[in-house]
This record gives structure tokens, C-alpha cells and sequence, in this order.
């Protein structure tokens, strides 16, 4: 009687592949097609943000103001730092140091830690100043309608990009354990790639967020 085809495969090969490769390669366009979705989701920020920016200018650059822009640039420093962390973890993943793995895994999830942290001390400072959308919302000055309006737009895209750091770190995480345990080697760490590239992602995602909410109108400031 013939042994199953799989019979001597690598133990992380699902019984519907022929190989790793082929594992590998169906598994990064699914993830390529996810991340294509969440363009999409972003968009419909994007296009909100653009519509809104082009007819309340002025409002727009005087509600940008009362963003801390220190804190978003230490935030972007942050992220462009556990970007080079992952793909760190990638690379060793790549040449099978497993303990490396781990280090620049833990890595990375202090330095989504720390933008998160960093997140909601902007954050509790516009609740403090009444600057969050609501019938709490102050504004001193014209154009208070269209300064909430921004508002609106920076807590809905940094809160939903906040969810996708959230996210990130959790997976990041529940990647700890196998990589300690040697899972991840040269022949096999298509779940850290993935990863890497959700990571890489929503870092792309406040590189975009950084000027639109926080540089405009800074000549004025």
C-alpha cells in the first residue's frame, strides 16, 4: 500500500498544499488581498478627510494646531523603529535564530506599546481641552462646525488605525510561543512575513496620517 503523499512532509504543511512553497505563496497573496480590503477601508477616510479638508480649509489648519505635534513625531519615529524590529524578526527568522526571533518580536511590541501609550495622552488631553465631538465639544473662534468636523475625522482615522496596532500586537504575541519553540526557521516562517506585512501596513498607514492631520497648516503655527 502507498504512504500518503504528505507522509515525510514538514509537519507545518497543511494537507491541501503540495509544498511549503506553494503554502507560502497562496497564504501571501491572501494576505496581499486582505491588505488590499483595508486600503479600501481606509479609504473612505481618506476621501471624507480630502472633500471636508478642500471646503473648510481654514478651519482645518486652525484645528490642527491643537494637535501635539511633538507627540506625533516621537509616535512616527516609534513606528518607523518597530518597522525595522519586524523586519528584523523576519530576517531572523530567515537564517533560524530562533532567540533573536523572540528579542525582536518583544521588541516590536514595545514600540507598539509605547505609540499606544503615546496615543492616549493625545487623547485624554483633548477630552480635557473639549476638543472630542459631542455635546461637550468647545471651540473658541469661528468656524466651530467645520473645526468639529476635523476632529471627527482625527478620532476616527487614529482610532481606527489605534485598533489595527492593537490588533498587530496581539498577533504579534500569540507568535511568541511557537518562535520560542523553534517553529519558525529558514524552511518555514510564512506567519512571520505575513505579520510583517500587516505590521508593515498600518505603519504605512500613519506615515500618511502624520501629515495630513498634524503638518497642515503649520507654516501658521
Amino acid at each position: 500500500m502507498a504512504e500518503p503523499a504528505h507522509a515525510d512532509a514538514h509537519p507545518a504543511l497543511a494537507h491541501h498544499f503540495d509544498s511549503l512553497e506553494q503554502q507560502r505563496e497562496s497564504s501571501t497573496l491572501g494576505m496581499w488581498l486582505f491588505l488590499v480590503t483595508e486600503i479600501m477601508f481606509f479609504g473612505g477616510f481618506f476621501l471624507a478627510y480630502l472633500v471636508y479638508r478642500v471646503q473648510y480649509q481654514q478651519a482645518f489648519f486652525a484645528a490642527s494646531h491643537h494637535l501635539d505635534l511633538t507627540a506625533g513625531a516621537i509616535n512616527t519615529v516609534v513606528l518607523i523603529g518597530s518597522s525595522l524590529t519586524m523586519a528584523l524578526a523576519v530576517w531572523a527568522s530567515q537564517v533560524s535564530r530562533r532567540k533573536l526571533i523572540v528579542v525582536f518580536l518583544l521588541a516590536t511590541i514595545a514600540l507598539g506599546g509605547v505609540f499606544l501609550g503615546i496615543k492616549a495622552y493625545e487623547y485624554n488631553h483633548k477630552f480635557h481641552d473639549h476638543l472630542v465631538p459631542g455635546p461637550d465639544f468647545r471651540w473658541e473662534g469661528p468656524h466651530a462646525r467645520h473645526a468639529e468636523i476635523f476632529f471627527s475625522l482625527y478620532f476616527g482615522m487614529t482610532g481606527l488605525h489605534a485598533l489595527h496596532m492593537v490588533i498587530g500586537i496581539g498577533v504579534l504575541a500569540a507568535l511568541l510561543r511557537p518562535a520560542w519553540k523553534g517553529r519558525y526557521t529558514a524552511e518555514y516562517n510564512n506567519p512571520l512575513e505575513n505579520v510583517g506585512l500587516y505590521w508593515h501596513f498600518v505603519d504605512i498607514v500613519w506615515i500618511f496620517l502624520f501629515p495630513l492631520l498634524y503638518l497642515i497648516g503649520l507654516h501658521a503655527r
